[in-house]
């Protein structure tokens, strides 16, 4: 069984609940307005320094992925034990990663597009929307996200498929758990507001 398949059945069905929603047309519209603002920011990149693209990428990551339940998910079953106020600064640490993520990423356009299958499919975690990014040569990225409903019915992307396949928050959540036995959640705070630190540099 693939690690992106064991982090799925591994979270909480009441974190899932009501993810495989019978109306899921609109998961491929959220991705679709997405990429239309990341491309936006990739065409004016040159001109604009890491914290003007974190600027303009923060609206749009925060409307698109479910930050907080991705937060629980990559610290694993270690959330629980922690105090209420290292969780809020864990879910702000992980919230300022993501799109410090995009925003060193996504520093330049040579022509790149992206395109999204228009139909989502229906699993019993949610909805996965399809997508690859085609270079100028040619070449493609395939990027898949799955996708669940928050409280109020709005799709949000809980994990991004890199090749289709490797689960990102799978990647995450094997280091999270690491640092969070090891130094705690102070610790792990730490660690992810470093990694943090580096991508404004980098």
């Amino acid at each position: 069984m693939s690690l992106s398949r064991r982090l799925v059945l591994a979270i909480p069905l009441s974190l899932l609940a009501g993810g495989a929603a019978a109306d899921a047309g609109s998961a491929p519209a959220l991705i679709e307005r997405f990429y239309d603002e990341l491309l936006a920011v990739m065409k004016a990149a040159k001109r604009l320094a890491f914290d003007e693209r974190y600027s303009r990428l923060a609206p749009t990551i925060s409307r698109t992925f479910d930050l907080a339940l991705m937060t629980r998910i990559a610290v694993g079953p270690g959330w629980g034990q922690v105090a209420a106020e290292q969780q809020q600064r864990l879910s702000a640490a992980f919230a300022r990663y993501t799109i410090s993520i995009y925003a060193n990423r996504f520093d330049d356009y040579g022509g790149e597009r992206f395109e999204v299958t228009p139909t989502a499919t229906t699993n019993p975690n949610g909805v996965t929307v399809n997508s690859r990014l085609v270079k100028t040569n040619g070449e493609t990225v395939v990027l898949n996200y799955l996708l669940r409903q928050d409280g109020g019915g709005a799709w949000k992307v809980i994990d991004v498929y890199l090749s289709g396949t490797v689960s990102e928050l799978a990647a995450r959540r094997s280091e999270f758990v690491a640092v969070l036995q090891r130094a705690g959640a102070e610790g792990l705070v730490q660690m992810i507001e470093q990694r943090t630190a580096a991508l404004r540099t980098g």
